[in-house]
């Protein structure tokens, strides 16, 4: 099976009893910059791969420096080994400085059906009515043109300046070429999407992420990705984006929350 793109691009090679290496190539940046969901992800698969399982369950990052594409080292610790989940830690750093330091926990995720959901899908019109994000050198940034991004048309406003007011975004994710989105894909669906507050009408520029964190709540199906982030709060230079990524199935996928900078203008 030929591997993906994504999955080549977030591949790790084990080289010592802790520690493992890969290679950003370019291309998954953000205004120069490494999107912080592709650190993740190769953080993630150190972390699979050094506990012998097979999901990321929670995972909490705190980016520490930006990167850049090339080669990196990921240090992981398992700090318990249970019956049902490891947990483990990481610190992924370049040549020169940690970048991440990440603490998870990992498992094995089944479906042994819903309880409780109280919440629904985004309400989106099919991807081919919604906004193509495209990639150029500047913005959108050249990431996005390593994964298919699709925003509902009430949340695209900002790329010409007309910023819908709400700090809310919507659209459709997937990999490019049909690449399949594993659980560590998910990861990367979590922090894929333009900030929210690029409809709030602040500035449009580089909103550093302080912490994200990812729960993964199942498998995905194939296909397209429902996905929803918004922001109640932007405060002192801070704000929260809250997420949800939904599969074609209708199912909850991911929830996720990251911190991040108020761009400046």
């Amino acid at each position: 099976m030929t591997v993906g793109s994504f999955a080549s691009a977030t591949g790790v090679v084990q080289v010592g009893e802790h520690r493992w290496k890969g290679d950003v190539p370019p291309g998954w940046d953000i205004a120069g910059n490494t999107n912080g969901g592709v650190l993740a992800c190769i953080a993630a698969r150190a972390l699979l791969e050094a506990t012998g399982r097979g999901d990321p369950v929670t995972l909490t990052a705190h980016y520490l420096a930006p990167g850049r594409p090339g080669p990196v080292e990921v240090d992981v610790e398992v700090v318990k080994a249970g019956r049902r989940f490891t947990t483990a830690t990481a610190v992924l750093r370049d040549a020169s400085r940690p970048l991440l330091s990440v603490l998870g926990t990992f498992g094995e995720l089944e479906d042994p059906g819903s309880v409780l959901v109280d919440g629904d899908p985004p309400d989106l019109p099919d991807p081919e009515s919604c906004v193509l994000v495209p990639a150029t050198e500047t913005f959108p940034p050249p990431f996005m043109g390593r994964v298919e991004l699709r925003l509902h048309p009430d949340d695209a406003g900002f790329m010409s300046g007309q910023g819908s007011g709400r700090p809310l975004v919507r659209g459709w994710f997937r990999l490019l070429d049909g690449e399949p989105i594993d659980t560590v894909g998910l990861l990367l669906a979590s922090d894929a999407f333009p900030p929210t507050i690029f409809n709030a009408r602040l500035p449009v520029a580089w909103t550093p992420t302080l912490e994200l964190t990812v729960h993964v709540r199942a498998r995905p199906t194939p296909g397209w990705l429902a996905c929803r982030f918004s922001t109640r709060f932007i405060t002192n230079g801070f704000l929260e984006e809250d997420g949800e990524v939904w599969d074609g199935d209708g199912r909850l996928v991911v929830q996720s929350r990251q911190l991040a900078l108020v761009p400046r203008g």
